[in-house]
């Protein structure tokens, strides 16, 4: 085992272990005079021996050391607490730049000398903070654009849920100008099937842009639409809304409101042929996961699903037909003297059990 027994080899070693490190590095005495350097100091902030060794450090480089964070943590800090760890100092070198420094400081006080020497290390953390800083003006940056498309979504619902209800006020008015009672008919079917997309532009609107629909207020509202418009003294139809708590997306809104809106206005006009002073459709609305069940059903007169469809069916068998198939649901009718049940389910399991050979 080598044996220091001279001072000057000790000495040796110490400044080889100081030019080692990789961080600034210099060793202070008791009054702040530096004793020694790194390599690295040197390298980094451009400074000479000659001109660092002996001197006090708040004179180094015409001054350029004098910082009062950096008085702060030899004069007050250390003194009381012996070591410190992470003191962040930030400073413009003449010559140098901008530097953002991590400073560790420990004082060392030697059991058979009087007096005492100081280790301050550097890290420079500049280019990490210039990192963190453009990364924060990007995150701001990001954040004022998406504000920004918020805004501009929201407003863009806004309109097209005014034009909605213009285009649904024009198909009303034409309604009531036509002697035809077919057209008339066809209108008034029309007018529901933009109120049932205006509703879920109002519910995007007021739920502040998000692409999501809460069904059950959804559904409600829509149905309270349509009994009041499609309903009379002559005939009241309790239209009642069964739903779970749940969101879907706006599309699959959509599309279920318009089921909902052919399904009920099919069901006011055939399955109450005669005076019925209970008459009532429920729409109820049940979801798992990914999977759902959707059912509007009647106490009406009811209809017989053993007699052949007419051929192609009216348009609102048509459109029904086709959204069903673009949600990639299937539907079932039931009919008799109870009234009409026409259920509609998606249904995402697969078995994984192989079919037998």
């Amino acid at each position: 085992m080598f044996d220091f027994r001279k001072v000057e080899d000790a000495q040796t070693l110490a400044q080889a272990i100081v030019n080692t490190i990789h961080d600034p590095l210099l060793v202070l005495d008791e009054r702040f005079r530096v004793l020694e350097a790194s390599r690295s100091f040197y390298e980094t902030f451009k400074v000479e021996a000659e001109q660092t060794r002996g001197r006090l450090l708040y004179s180094l480089g015409d001054g350029q050391w004098d910082i009062p964070a950096l008085r702060t943590l030899l004069e007050t800090i250390i003194p009381a607490q012996t070591a410190m760890d992470g003191f962040e100092v930030e400073h413009d070198f003449p010559g140098v730049g901008h530097k953002t420094m991590l400073l560790n400081a420990r004082q060392v006080v030697y059991a058979e000398e009087a007096g005492k020497t100081i280790l301050l290390a550097f890290t420079d953390i500049s280019t990490r903070r210039l990192i963190e800083r453009e990364k924060q003006v990007l995150h701001e940056r990001t954040e004022d654009l998406l504000r920004q498309k918020e805004t501009l979504l929201q407003e863009m619902q806004h309109r097209v849920a005014n034009s909605l209800q213009i285009i649904a006020s024009i198909l009303l008015l034409k309604a009531r100008a036509v002697t035809s009672d077919e057209t008339r008919r066809d209108l008034h079917d029309a007018h529901q099937r933009v109120l049932s997309v205006a509703e879920v532009q109002k519910h995007l609107h007021q739920s502040g842009g998000v692409d999501q629909i809460e069904v059950a207020s959804y559904l409600t509202t829509l149905c309270n639409s349509l009994g009041s418009s499609m309903t009379g003294e002559s005939q009241p139809v309790l239209i009642k809304v069964a739903a779970e708590d749940g969101k879907v997306g706006s599309d699959q809104a959509v599309s279920l409101g318009l089921i909902v809106t052919e399904l009920v206005i099919n069901a006011v006009k055939y399955a109450f042929p005669l005076q019925n002073v209970n008459a009532a459709i429920l729409v109820s609305y049940e979801a798992n996961g990914s999977d759902w069940k959707l059912t509007v059903s009647d106490n009406g007169v009811g209809k017989d699903v053993t007699a052949p469809p007419k051929s192609g069916g009216g348009l609102g068998t048509a459109i029904v037909t086709a959204l069903v198939r673009q949600l990639g649901a299937q539907i079932e009718t039931s009919g008799g003297e109870g009234g009409t049940t026409v259920i509609i389910t998606r249904v995402t399991f697969k078995s994984r059990l192989r079919d037998a050979a």
